[in-house]
């Protein structure tokens, strides 16, 4: 069959509703013929030019707050990549052939975005709809319904776009807390000592999504090891913080006197028990011997380790895997598997955020990692890290936060 040949700027201006194009800096890049007729204006006035130069704020009208809602609801199409649909608006429009006039307008615009080949917004689709006659027609000719529908419908969206912009600036709050949380509760960099590591924390893309993953590194009593660990609560926001907080906490004090990885998880899992907001949380922790060249691992329901043999060859360390940490009231012990290294591997831990996306299998995403670690090995922990997160997560940020080790051995 003859693939069709589609002039895609022709269906662009056939468009039935008003469409416009911004570019990321608000200029406007085309405009459909109908949103030209609608808005009575002409394309060389408005094609090339600031947004805001074509469309101002009415000036007899001190309450008007069309032109910042509207920059408002594009910025966050921009930050986001998401569409945005905004509440009614009213946005008076000068008439061209009588200056210093201004008409009565209402509107219902969408804005969403146009992704480029790396993710990021190269434009920005504004559709509006003109509801001006829909409203005024309620009340009929010469009456006064249709000014009171128009006059309440006004002030609800009003208020709903008020009640938006403080939800959003309580959200950015919430979130701005529960990152400063994250990072008084993580170990910092300085906390590694003279092991060779990197760690690396992102939050998800969003308001709340933030605070459900942690990672620790401890010192093991006896010989020459070390605990590394990963772990990640269900949810976000404070809450979530506050429970990763105390896994956290109790994994790395029951590591320092356990026998083995199990055993700490076996702890923690009774610990868990107890939490609230600690349902179906993962962990995984692996002790390693360095004068023995070897490491001991266990999971609890999390993405198994990623051990890189100096030939290039990665080891998932999948052998000891249990479900996640809640999920028998008296779990009995946990399975424990062993690995050796020779100097020079490397061992990663991450969390999902790292792997998984929407609609993919989790074995694609283990595999990039996998051609990611043996593509970059010889690299230092520091650039390594660096390295995985720029090619393993979106261009725009993950929707799940996102925890890395990475422990040169």
């Amino acid at each position: 069959m003859r693939t069709l040949a589609i002039n895609y700027a022709a269906a662009f201006q056939a468009l039935p509703g008003m469409v416009a194009l911004l570019t990321p800096d608000l200029v406007y890049a085309d405009a459909n013929e109908e949103f030209l007729r609608v808005s009575g204006r002409r394309r060389l006035d408005v094609v090339g030019r600031y947004l805001f130069d074509v469309f101002p704020d009415n000036p007899d009208d001190p309450g008007a707050t069309g032109m910042r809602n509207l920059e408002a609801s594009l910025r966050r199409v921009l930050n986001t990549g998401e569409r945005d649909t905004m509440a009614l608006q009213r946005y008076d429009l000068e008439d061209p052939d009588r200056p210093g006039e201004w008409e009565t307008r209402y509107w219902s615009p969408v804005n969403a975005p146009v992704h480029g080949p790396g993710g990021k917004v190269v434009l920005l689709v504004h559709r509006v709809e003109e509801v001006t006659e829909l409203i005024r027609a309620r009340g009929g000719p010469g009456g006064n319904r249709g000014r009171v529908l128009e006059a309440e419908l006004y002030t609800r969206a009003r208020e709903l776009q008020e009640l938006n912009d403080r939800l959003r600036r309580a959200h950015a709050r919430e979130r701005e807390v529960a990152l400063a949380l994250q990072e008084a509760m993580l170990p910092a960099p300085r906390q590694l000592g003279h092991h060779r590591a990197a760690v690396r924390y992102r939050p998800a893309v969003g308001a709340l999504n933030v605070c459900g993953d942690w990672y620790d590194l401890v010192d093991l009593v006896g010989g020459h090891r070390l605990g590394v660990s990963v772990g990640d609560v269900v949810g976000h926001g404070l809450s979530a913080a506050g429970v990763m907080g105390q896994l956290r906490s109790a994994l790395s004090a029951a590591s320092r006197v356990a026998e083995g990885p199990a055993q700490a998880l076996n702890v923690l899992g009774r610990y868990a028990n107890v939490v609230d907001g600690a349902e179906s949380a993962t962990a995984v922790t692996t002790f390693v011997d360095f004068d023995r060249h070897t490491v001991t691992y266990s999971s609890a329901g999390h993405p198994p380790p990623a051990l890189v043999h100096a030939d290039g060859r990665v080891e998932f360390l999948d052998r000891a895997t249990d479900p996640p940490l809640d999920a028998h009231p008296d779990p009995g012990p946990r399975p424990q598997a062993e690995t050796t290294f020779t100097s020079g591997a490397t061992l990663v831990l991450y969390t999902d955020g790292l792997i998984e996306r929407r609609d993919e299998d989790i074995d694609t995403g283990l595999a990039r990692l996998a051609r990611s670690l043996s593509r970059h090995r010889v690299a230092d922990p520091e650039t390594l890290a660096d390295t995985v997160l720029l090619e393993l997560l979106p261009p725009g940020g993950a929707t799940d936060d996102t925890a890395l080790i990475v422990v040169r051995l």
